[in-house]
């Protein structure tokens, strides 16, 4: 399993196609490569090629189910982009409640 690197997964997902792939897999579950191309206005190497670049930064695996390719998120690098999120909502809300304290000192 590749290790999470999360300036990999941000890159990887800075791309809109490669973002819809991943929430269209989050919502749908797993797919095969045939699948996950249709709604996209692009060629078959080309989504293999963001498909790569995903499995590459560890946030989806491929596995061969009989003559299909199928994909699904890893659930570790949701993870990990969670933890990492959540660290940082705590210090933003931290963040405004001492500010709200502030302004609210600095009316009276």
């Amino acid at each position: 399993m590749p290790q999470i690197d999360l300036p990999t997964v941000f890159s990887a997902l800075a791309d809109p196609t490669r973002l819809a792939i991943v929430e269209r897999l989050l919502a749908e579950g797993e797919r095969s490569a045939g699948e996950i191309a249709e709604p996209f206005a692009m060629s078959k190497p080309a989504i293999s090629k963001h498909l790569r670049v995903l499995e590459q930064a560890g946030l989806i695996e491929r596995k061969v189910v009989r003559q299909w390719r199928v994909c699904r998120v890893r659930p570790e690098a949701i993870r990990a982009v969670d933890d990492w999120m959540q660290r940082y909502r705590a210090f933003w809300t931290d963040s405004f409640e001492r500010l709200d304290k502030l302004l609210a000192k600095s009316e009276h």
